[in-house]
């Protein structure tokens, strides 16, 4: 008969790490670790930077209305030889001067065919839609930031699965040799063993390897090296009840959405910004001069002016038309691009909330399978002892419990990284919905800032 005895607590030693549990003292969280990708991820903060830039369209497009100022002013010299006829006859007169001049000119636009009033509301809808860019990146930074967080708690645990199986390995070849050494067993049995032991170790291997990549994609993502991690939880609680109101919520606050539809407004507001090139332009234009020495005869001369100018296009080549072709042809693409977007959404949110439902019943599902593997492999060893089971037997037993144990480990991953997909699909993966505790960042507030400056070239915070 053939007798194999493996510690029993070696092989559940991890069964409390595998389901998440056990908080170490002083352990990072999810939340924590969310809040540095928040605040210190590059890729989002580089987007601020862009929507901060996306603000200056509208100063520009404002300075439209503005009056436009120009200072000039001229110096040199010269030489004049003039012959002049006067009352007592000719008068011979010359010599060298050096005639100078300042002036100052300001043009006021009065109407452009409404060009910049159109400019400027399409350049806020610029910065909404820009606004809304950042808020799909803060939703993706935050997606990647829970992610990685489950994939380092999943792939440790695997590891530590990994090593455990080959300690068990390593004492039932142990126990395989003495008894071959008994003859209680054969050749082939250890052989075996070892066959079972060397995969065992190749896996641990692998796992060790995947690990690694990991933490180096969690410094990248979140900033920090991992430490101790505290388990991650789902976040079923912020989820709308139904399918159907989770499409809803969707298809409004989806940021893919909303952008696509400030892309929309652009568009239009282009198509109206190139109609105005058609009407005509006012404006006026007020100058002022003063000058010294132009001539021989004029020692000093001072001027002003101002007039009213009206210019009205007859043909200008035939550009003006094609343009205004060419943007409602663009229009047109964007009311397009709006429904794909939305189509996407909507089989973006489908597909997560599908996810999420398997990944619950994958759960229960994997919890059942460690139940059975850990009976099944405990009633094979009691087998094995009375010479109703082989040493093969134990060993794929106990593979078959680590597989269940895996698995387990991945299903408890994919169930919590599903549940924030689902609230990332529905637009609602950000900072205050899960109540981070960090100041959220204002775009509106650069905004301000800059929206009604008359000059300067220095940015808010002093650069």
């Amino acid at each position: 008969m053939q007798r194999v005895t493996v510690p029993g607590g070696a092989v559940t030693a991890v069964l409390i790490l595998l389901q998440m549990a056990a908080t170490p003292a002083r352990a990072d969280t999810m939340e924590a670790a969310l809040l540095r990708a928040y605040q210190n991820n590059p890729q989002l903060n580089a987007q601020r930077a862009t929507v901060r830039a996306t603000d200056e369209n509208v100063p520009q497009a404002l300075s439209g209305y503005r009056p436009k100022v120009a200072v000039t002013a001229s110096g040199g010299a010269q030489y004049t030889n003039q012959l002049a006829i006067g009352s007592t006859g000719r008068k011979l007169e010359d010599g060298p001067q050096s005639p100078h001049a300042v002036g100052v000119t300001v043009t006021q636009t009065l109407f452009n065919g409404n060009q910049t009033a159109n400019k400027t509301r399409a350049a806020e809808s610029q910065v909404s839609g820009a606004r809304e860019g950042l808020r799909l990146m803060e939703q993706s930074v935050l997606l990647a930031a829970a992610t990685i967080y489950m994939d380092y708690l999943r792939d440790a645990a695997i590891l530590e699965v990994q090593r455990n199986n080959t300690r068990v390995l390593e004492v039932t070849l142990k126990q395989t040799r003495d008894r071959y050494s008994a003859g209680l067993v054969t050749p082939t049995d250890v052989a075996q063993s070892e066959a079972q032991l060397a995969a065992g170790r190749s896996q641990e291997f692998a796992a060790e390897a995947t690990l690694t990549t990991t933490r180096a994609n969690f410094r990248r993502i979140i900033g920090t090296e991992p430490a101790q991690l505290a388990p991650g939880s789902p976040v079923d609680r912020y989820l709308p009840a139904t399918l159907q109101g989770a499409i809803a919520l969707s298809l409004a606050e989806n940021p893919n959405v909303t952008a696509a539809m400030f892309g929309i407004d652009v568009g239009f507001l282009n198509v109206k910004v190139n109609e105005g090139a058609l009407f005509p332009s006012v404006t006026l234009q007020a100058s002022a001069q003063k000058s010294w020495q132009q001539t021989i005869t004029s020692i000093k001369l001072s001027s002003a002016a101002a007039a009213a100018q009206v210019s009205v296009p007859i043909y200008q080549g035939g550009a003006e038309y094609s343009l205004i072709r060419q943007s409602k042809e663009t229009l047109e693409r964007q009311r397009l691009n709006l429904e794909q977007v939305r189509d996407q959404a909507r089989a973006d949110l489908v597909t997560a909330w599908g996810q999420l439902l398997a990944g619950k019943a994958q759960v229960a599902s994997a919890q059942a399978q460690v139940t059975a593997s850990e009976i099944a492999l405990l009633g094979t060893r009691k087998e094995a002892t009375v010479g109703q089971r082989t040493v093969l037997d134990v060993l794929n037993a106990q593979q078959a419990l680590v597989n269940a144990r895996v698995a387990l480990v991945t299903a408890e991953h994919d169930r919590v990284v599903a549940s924030y997909a689902v609230l990332n699909t529905i637009g609602r993966l950000s900072p205050q919905v899960l109540r981070l505790a960090t100041p959220v960042y204002d775009p509106g507030v650069h905004y301000h800032q800059v929206r009604d400056n008359w000059f300067g070239v220095r940015t808010p915070d002093g650069r």
